[in-house]
């Protein structure tokens, strides 16, 4: 004959331990999908090297106004052809797929919502989970993400890029 003991254990419920576990991926999720504090910008070239400039922008004129009407991002110059330029501050990145073409979309993954870190070899790579858009059209080339970057209004004025 069995009976049940007197000081029975108290062990986490149920919902105890489901609330910890969805509490404990929620973190790692949010710290894997996390992004830098380094606000500055960054060129890269098709080839995939990174220049910065010395202070610090990639280029970017800050937030001066441009004859457009928008806020000033770079001179065409500053966009290698086959390459872009991420402006951390403004969440944008500009292309040029083909010369004399430009081409602006958000830095937002639409996977994790990681920011998109480099552009190189005619991609735009988000470093969270390996994720690479078309620098032409923002399309998926390498998933995860299912669907593309998000267009970003851009205006060319003469030399000028001006986030519209």
């Amino acid at each position: 004959m069995t009976s049940a003991p007197l000081n029975p254990s108290a062990a986490p419920g149920r919902r105890t331990v489901m609330a910890a576990a969805g509490a404990a991926g929620l973190a790692a999720a949010l710290t894997a999908c996390g992004s830098s504090d380094d606000n500055s910008g960054s060129t890269t070239t098709g080839a995939g090297s990174t220049n910065q400039n010395s202070n610090g922008t990639g280029g970017s004129t800050g937030t001066s106004t441009a004859a457009a009407g928008g806020t000033a991002l770079a001179k065409t110059s500053d966009i290698p052809e086959g390459g872009g330029t991420i402006y951390k501050d403004q969440a944008v990145v500009v292309t040029q797929p083909t010369s004399g073409t430009y081409k602006a979309f958000s830095t937002k993954c639409p996977h994790a919502g990681c920011a998109v870190s480099s552009v190189a070899n005619g991609e735009i790579v988000c470093p969270c989970h390996g994720s690479k858009f078309a620098i032409a059209d923002g399309s998926v080339k390498h998933g995860p993400a299912t669907t593309g970057l998000t267009a970003a209004n851009i205006t060319v004025a003469g030399d000028q890029i001006s986030l519209a």
